[in-house]
């Protein structure tokens, strides 16, 4: 498929990196592609990036047919634009298409696309450490109409931006609130696709969370209440003795590339790393005994995020005496390493643009 390209000729100013906020700046251009049951995924174009106009009878709008994925582009020492596993990204912005009966994308087009954009606006891609151009590819459903059932057109479109870090502590320890009341996602629900709408389910407690002074929401299974599953944009992981473990992907947690990376490091640096069902109970029984060396988040955004602190049920825990804990660290480095090309790319994750 063809890709034609209209470029700005308005190119807009550029933040200062030292002022950049997450999502709040992008970039000169947009990727956009149209869905339809007669030709298919056709009319691929860059355009100027700009507002998009819609029915109010588009039926994203009254029935959530939505979803997203999120990557970035990193800056190299040598000026050179490096994309992180980006076909990952790519499939599980497919395996959300098809859990929401949206159409999937031709994977090796979506990261043609994808590419593309970067290229076009490679002089977005910030070079300070710690920053980089977010990209943020989208599908939603575009056909005007009132009645639930799967809409017959979509609309694809990629936007990027300069991003510095995701949260204000960046790799300083985070403090979570664990959530015992709200309900995220359950098994044979969405919580394994990327959707719109389990970002919407979230909003409630995370707003809670944030006026106690809590940074994100660590949330239990919806069935039982007592099995971890993640925080609101980060999976999780714990390191009880000698043993990493992490939430089991069972149908209502996000497949996260950063988890399945930090997991395939893990395990080539000799770690017993183990995906299985853990309780609240025994992360505060690990710490009760000593036991509880780290707990971190792993995520595109944030990349690696110790945390410090969980609170849950008014009972507050300090993890590692609040410090950054040495494999949370080690695992940032390396993977910041890989995609800034500090470091020799061994597990062949890097894409270049």
């Amino acid at each position: 498929m063809m890709i034609t390209v209209e470029k700005t000729k308005t190119p807009k100013s550029k933040p200062a990196s030292d002022q950049l906020v997450f999502g709040k700046s992008f970039s000169d251009h947009m990727f956009i592609c149209d869905y339809s049951e007669e030709k298919g995924w056709h009319n691929s174009r860059i355009v100027p990036y700009q507002d998009i106009a819609i029915s109010p009878a588009n039926m994203t709008l009254h029935y959530g047919q939505s979803i997203f994925e999120g990557l970035k582009a990193y800056k190299t020492a040598d000026n050179k634009v490096n994309l992180f596993r980006p076909i990952e990204n790519i499939r599980r912005l497919n395996s959300s298409c098809l859990r929401l009966c949206m159409p999937p994308i031709n994977e090796e087009f979506a990261l043609k696309a994808l590419k593309t954009l970067v290229d076009i606006d490679r002089d977005w891609v910030p070079k300070e450490e710690g920053t980089s151009l977010y990209i943020r590819p989208f599908v939603f459903a575009s056909e005007p109409h009132l009645g639930v059932r799967p809409s017959s057109t979509y609309t694809f479109i990629i936007i990027t931006g300069p991003v510095g870090a995701y949260y204000k502590e960046g790799i300083n320890p985070v403090k979570i609130f664990v959530e015992s009341n709200y309900v995220r996602a359950v098994v044979g629900g969405l919580g394994e696709a990327k959707a719109a709408a389990n970002y919407a389910a979230s909003l409630k407690a995370q707003v809670e969370a944030k006026e106690k002074g809590y940074t994100q929401v660590l949330w239990l299974d919806g069935i039982e209440k007592k099995y971890i599953e993640e925080v609101g944009t980060m999976n999780v992981f714990f390191i009880i003795g000698n043993e990493v473990v992490t939430p089991k992907l069972s149908g209502s947690i996000l497949p996260g590339i950063t988890r399945k990376s930090s997991i395939e490091l893990l395990k080539s640096w000799g770690y017993e790393v183990n995906e299985r069902r853990i309780t609240i109970d025994e992360v505060y029984a690990a710490h009760d005994k000593g036991m509880l060396k780290e707990v971190f988040g792993t995520g595109t955004a944030a990349v690696i995020s110790p945390v410090g602190e969980l609170s849950w049920n008014d009972k507050v825990i300090t993890v590692g005496s609040g410090k950054t804990g040495p494999v949370s660290q080690r695992l940032y480095d390396t993977i910041t390493g890989i995609q800034y090309s500090k470091m020799q790319d061994t597990f062949g994750w890097i894409e270049h643009v």
